[in-house]
């Protein structure tokens, strides 16, 4: 991570542009799987309040899967890693903003009582800037 927040501090004008042209694309894409992670969280939680972990699971595995096809061929197209590995590294990144997001989720429903519909909107503000950060400089080195 901090590999990465150094390449940031030496990157030139024109290759900023670059990078906020693939962060636009990657947040084009991250509705998208906003979209169908939150689908099948709220199924979960509209069968059973108490599933809201079940459904944060299962959406953000539909939800990466998403991602990876959509960010290997539009964003981050000249990867040198194999497919494979890329997306290897796509669950990994995203695993790592998983976790936080999971722990932000049950600390705000649980401990500080913030609805079950609204939280997972709220964790967005720090897992997005986090997954592009992992993706581009990690998961498929672009």
């Amino acid at each position: 991570m901090s590999q990465a927040f150094e390449m940031l501090k030496n990157i030139n004008k024109q290759n900023w542009k670059h990078i906020l042209g693939q962060f636009i694309k990657f947040g084009i894409i991250g509705v998208s799987n906003t979209l169908i992670s939150t689908a099948v969280y709220y199924i979960f939680i509209w069968i059973n309040t108490e599933l809201y972990m079940v459904g944060n699971v299962i959406g953000w595995i539909v939800s990466v899967l998403n991602s990876f096809y959509w960010n290997n061929r539009f964003v981050f197209k000249n990867s040198e890693f194999s497919w494979w590995k890329k997306l290897l590294r796509t669950y990994i990144a995203y695993g790592g903003s998983f976790i936080v997001g999971s722990l932000l989720l049950a600390l705000q429903i649980s401990v500080i009582g913030i609805s079950a519909w609204l939280a997972p909107w709220i964790n967005m503000v720090i897992t997005i800037p986090l997954n592009f950060i992992l993706n581009k400089f990690w998961a498929f080195k672009a």
